[in-house]
């Protein structure tokens, strides 16, 4: 469970700051404009308590120059005048010069020649009457202020007033900031741990003591919901990881290749039949677009058909999926893409089961063409079958005696070379069945003779000759004496058709110096010879040699039968030596002492 504390966590408060700082220079502005329209309030009232000061102290001058000067003569007036300047030019800075006038307006005395400098920087004039306590007027008094009090005190006015300002706005930015810090730090941790629950983690607690009431309140609901999804989520995780686990053993023991992409195309699973149908490993097709995949000759193999599917609406791909072949490093795979869907019917992706068919297709052409070379080859005897008799038939007793005994050797001709199809293929479906053959202890040089002169007929029609060679001492074995007649028929007649006219066959049978413990039996000839390329295929089933030199038909499943017979039925083993235009040896081998049949042979005699 995971704690989310006072963790310096980034917000993304971009618009909030801006809102902060545009409130900021409002205040700012407005605590300006207050604090200009206080100061000049202030110092307007303060020059007009200066104006009235003057005026106070005029009068006061006024009457104490009376007093001084009354019923005093002129030249004695001057010098009381003269001393009284002095004393209230010293005793106070802010008075600047001091005129003394009769009622005539003669000056009687001014302090303006003494104190030059002082008379310059006057900045109010003030006239006040000087009078006598009946009210006459006796004459007037002109004073000189130049305002350092006052400008002292509009300075020091000022001066405190922007102090007193910038403090307010200052204090008031500092609250303005910090409760913004203390909401955006509030905010990010919430947002922080709404952040973890999306992605999954479930029981994550905001822990934050110092949180207003509401928002301390917010933080409490979301550790409740938080537990709460921790709760459900350990009470359900090991029933969803079960059921993921079972989804994936069945989806990875699927006899079949399965690849699952998203709805983007990506793939996010694939098995291993997959994995080696398209010659790929996981980690290199996780998480790649499906649809670009490239087989290892560099062919775009599904992208095509994921276009088609892709364009293809919903509803008729969910009932129909989309099915095709295609050709995948050198094998036929049959594909189908199928649409994911959740509970809730919505789009997932899509799914493609990959089928390898190389080995079904692969028979289905060579069935066709078994099918077309056995249609073909039948049709020929049954043609001349057919011609023959219906000759006979109608015209047999035009002919001579002669002339009919030769037609009748072309029809049993074409009756051997047709019955021995019809017994190929009956060998074939007899051979492929699993059931077991009766084998008896043989001598198989007796089964190689007897088989010989059955095809000296066949061989004498070419003017071939048999040459047999075999050993004094060959040792008896187990076999099936029929399917191995079968064997030596097919080897033996196959020398005969590619023999040339007057040759020799050479038929050999001995103990093997190939491998110890078998016989051997070859059958060689000096036809027309098979190149390397046809020698691997040759036992395979419905395989033909088809060129300028290989024109003899049939049904391409002699050879297929010899090996079925050696190999599955006898456990030995055929092989096959040649060279063009210097021909062709064909052989097998038979084990001595099979390990499974003595068994079988020891049973018996046991039984009698």
């Amino acid at each position: 469970m995971k704690n989310i504390a006072n963790s310096g966590i980034k917000f993304d408060n971009t618009a909030q700051n801006r809102l902060i700082i545009a409130g900021l220079l409002v205040s700012t502005v407005l605590i300006i404009a207050v604090s200009v329209f206080a100061i000049g309030k202030i110092q307007e009232k303060l020059y007009e308590s200066y104006a009235n000061f003057g005026q106070l102290l005029g009068k006061t001058i006024a009457m104490q120059s009376y007093e001084l000067t009354k019923n005093k003569p002129d030249f004695e007036k001057t010098k009381i005048l003269r001393s009284y300047c002095a004393s209230i030019l010293g005793s106070n800075g802010d008075i600047s010069f001091v005129t003394f006038k009769n009622n005539k307006g003669d000056i009687i005395f001014s302090s303006t020649e003494a104190f030059v400098e002082r008379a310059e920087k006057t900045k109010t004039n003030l006239s006040v009457p000087i009078t006598d306590n009946d009210g006459t007027i006796e004459g007037t008094v002109e004073i000189g202020l130049n305002a350092l009090m006052a400008s002292s005190i509009a300075k020091t006015t000022k001066n405190s007033m922007f102090i007193v300002f910038t403090l307010v706005w200052a204090v008031f930015t500092f609250v303005i900031l910090i409760n913004t810090f203390l909401i955006t730090r509030e905010l990010s941790i919430l947002h922080q741990g709404v952040k973890a629950i999306s992605g999954g983690k479930f029981g994550t607690i905001l822990e934050y003591k110092d949180a207003s009431g509401e928002i301390k309140e917010l933080f409490n609901a979301f550790n409740d919901m938080s537990s709460r999804l921790h709760t459900y989520e350990e009470q359900n995780i090991e029933e969803l990881t079960l059921e993921r686990n079972k989804f994936e053993s069945v989806l990875m023991s699927i006899a079949n290749g399965v690849v699952v992409c998203d709805s983007e195309d990506s793939v996010v699973l694939v098995n291993p039949i997959a994995e080696h149908i398209l010659s790929i490993k996981q980690e290199q097709i996780i998480d790649t677009s499906f649809a670009n995949y490239l087989d290892t000759e560099g062919n775009p193999c599904f992208k095509d058909e994921i276009e088609i599917f892709k364009k293809t609406p919903l509803e008729i791909i969910e009932k129909k999926p989309l099915s095709f072949n295609v050709d995948v490093n050198n094998r036929v795979i049959k594909s189908v893409i199928s649409p994911m869907f959740s509970k809730s019917h919505d789009y997932l992706g899509y799914i493609i089961v990959l089928i390898d068919i190389t080995r079904e297709a692969e028979v289905d052409r060579l069935k066709s063409d078994f099918i077309s070379n056995v249609s073909h080859e039948l049709r020929t005897p049954v043609t001349v079958l057919r011609s023959y008799i219906d000759t006979l038939y109608n015209y047999g007793e035009e002919f001579k005696f002669e002339e009919q005994k030769e037609f009748i050797g072309v029809i049993n001709q074409e009756i051997i070379r047709l019955n021995n199809m019809v017994n190929d293929i009956l060998d074939f479906s007899k051979l492929e069945a699993d059931t077991r053959y009766e084998k008896t202890t043989g001598d198989i040089m007796l089964t190689l003779e007897n088989t010989l002169s059955n095809l000296k007929v066949l061989a004498e029609e070419k003017n071939v000759n048999f040459v047999v060679e075999k050993e004094d001492e060959i040792p008896k074995i187990l076999y099936n004496e029929e399917s191995i007649e079968r064997v030596i028929t097919n080897l033996v007649s196959n020398a005969v058709k590619y023999a040339p006219n007057d040759s020799s066959i050479n038929i050999k049978a001995k103990t093997s110096n190939r491998m110890d413990g078998f016989v051997e039996v070859t059958v060689s000839d000096k036809g027309i010879g098979i190149s390397k390329e046809h020698q691997a295929k040759i036992f395979d089933r419905f395989y033909r040699v088809e060129n300028d030199t290989h024109t003899i038909k049939g049904t391409g499943l002699g050879l297929h039968l010899v090996k079925v017979t050696i190999e599955k039925h006898h456990g030995g083993k055929v092989f096959v030596e040649s060279e063009l235009n210097k021909g062709s040896t064909f052989g097998f081998l038979l084990p001595i002492n099979p390990a499974e049949d003595v068994e079988q042979e020891t049973n018996k005699e046991a039984e009698v």
